[in-house]
């Protein structure tokens, strides 16, 4: 434990829904942070719902967080109406689409030449619903501690998501993939319920002016005067000194703390300081030393930190302590234990490709439409294939790494390089912009079992993304019984955290 009291183990926030809630929880009651993903709640909740929420979890949240909020429960009642079927949707059906995050101008809320933005109240509740569910099932009936992790890059949903969360109690907050600086100010209005604003990057206009903002106005949604809410612990996501340090310099978004993240961790990756190119003029992700990651300066600046990114093992939690470090967060064994939201069957053909030495993970620095580096795991069947990847027609219907572009009349568009080429041409995008982009909205909700088919009977194939570092996951499918496919979370944190004087205890 550090000075602060904090656990020493955090599990990596892992979407679309690989760290859900299921998995979180047992890491919380074993005495580490359990970290759920915030990325895509809304669309998996409503798919859940029609698969016709089995257990009843869905449906159990939605109720508490209605008898907190009892201004929500008309729209919390018409999600409900308008997504769950009871037994569940046909099988191959196709789910029905959620409210897309469309931009309308806050009337009568900008102030100078600032111009505020927010969704339609549909997608607002549903987002924020959905992120409450999360949180209040992962912290259901123990005392551990939870965290949500979100992109930065994912702006639309963000406000409502962090919102939601923070409603159900949520103990950290996580955010990388973009500098979250303005993330702190507005935990800081949202615990007291106040409208709280976000800055968002509009192509077309200075990044940097701020003029475009989103809008979270909780009167609006009918929770205002509400009592405050806790104040999150935020945990910034960073992957070089330089950002720590700004962020740390400023009062107004000075972090809690600092997971630090290196460029063999799955997902999304910070990208290489040095561009390089193949002899196709193709970009390549070449990390050199100069990329290292200085940690004994962003130890300095006297924040507590965790260290991630092939940090998943016994011996790197004693080297992380040993570096001034309040513990380290594992992110690779935990989304292929057990109890993670990856669809069992890529599990256990991932885990047959690992025993068997053939699993083989790539650095993709063309793949996400966001822009990063993204982890790329070579597992037949999925879009990791030309085969595949060539085969599904390029759509953009969730949407959730679009950009957002102005328009001539000054009303905001959105467009996506991994959507149809013509499409996003015809919006203003280059189309070199466009080759070899997955759409990850699509995929990484297939990953977690909830893939979308289409009237042609067409069904989304699945993407993995797996951390480089393999090795701690090898040795403990080594430890199993013959013939068990995979360990539990629970197996994994103990594994871990062997160093620790106080070993995790057993979920209760």
């Amino acid at each position: 434990m550090s000075e602060q009291n904090d656990p020493a183990i955090i599990t990596g926030g892992m979407g679309i829904w690989i760290s859900c809630w299921v998995m979180s929880r047992i890491v919380s009651m074993m005495g580490g942070i359990g970290t759920v993903s915030g990325t895509a709640l809304d669309v998996v909740y409503a798919r859940i719902l029609q698969d016709g929420d089995p257990g009843g979890h869905v449906r159990r949240a939605f109720a508490e967080l209605i008898r907190r909020q009892p201004g929500l429960s008309g729209a919390v009642g018409r999600i409900l109406k308008e997504y769950f079927i009871e037994g569940g949707k046909p099988q191959g059906a196709q789910y029905k689409a959620t409210p897309t995050a469309k931009l309308d101008r806050v009337r009568n809320a900008a102030t100078g030449k600032k111009s505020f933005w927010e969704p339609g109240m549909d997608f607002q509740v549903l987002t924020l619903a959905a992120n409450f569910a999360e949180v209040w099932l992962a912290k259901e009936g123990h005392k551990g501690s939870v965290a949500i992790n979100y992109l930065r890059k994912v702006e639309r949903p963000l406000p409502w998501g962090l919102y939601g969360a923070m409603l159900a109690g949520v103990d950290y907050v996580a955010i990388g993939a973009g500098s979250p600086s303005d993330i702190p100010g507005m935990i800081r209005k949202l615990c007291r319920h106040e409208d709280a604003e976000m800055p968002i990057r509009v192509f077309g206009t200075d990044s940097s002016s701020g003029d475009f903002s989103l809008c979270l106005r909780p009167g609006f949604l009918g929770t205002r005067g509400s009592a405050p809410l806790l104040q999150p612990k935020f945990l910034a996501i960073v992957s070089s000194f330089l950002l720590a340090n700004a962020l740390a310099s400023n009062v107004e978004a000075r972090p809690y703390g600092f997971i630090i993240e290196g460029a063999v961790a799955g997902g999304h990756n910070a990208p290489p300081g040095k561009k390089a190119f193949n002899n196709r003029g193709e970009p390549l992700v070449i990390y050199t030393d100069a990329d290292a990651i200085d940690v004994k300066a962003i130890a300095g600046l006297g924040l507590p930190f965790w260290l991630a990114g092939a940090y998943g093992g016994p011996e790197k939690l004693k080297e992380a302590l040993e570096l001034g470090a309040t513990g380290i967060q594992f992110g690779t064994m935990a989304a292929l234990s057990g109890q993670s939201g990856l669809a069992a069957e890529l599990r256990e053909q991932a885990l047959e490709l690992l025993m068997r030495g053939e699993l083989n993970i790539r650095t993709d620095g063309r793949a996400s439409p966001s822009g990063f580096p993204f982890k790329v795991a070579e597992i037949p069947g999925t879009l990791s294939e030309e085969a595949v990847y060539s085969v599904r027609k390029r759509i953009c219907d969730i949407g959730f790494l679009q950009s957002a572009y102005l328009k001539p009349d000054g009303d905001l568009a959105f467009r996506c390089p991994a959507e149809n080429e013509a499409e996003y041409v015809r919006k203003g995008g280059k189309a070199a912009h466009t080759k070899g982009r997955v759409c990850l909205c699509n995929g990484l909700l297939a990953t977690a079992g909830f893939p979308q088919t289409w009237p042609s009977g067409y069904k989304e194939p699945p993407i993995v993304t797996l951390g480089d570092d393999l090795s701690h996951t090898k040795i403990l499918m080594k430890t199993l019984p013959a013939g068990q496919k995979t360990y539990s979370i629970g197996k994994a944190l103990k594994y871990v955290a062997s160093p620790l004087k106080c070993a995790p205890k057993d979920a209760a």
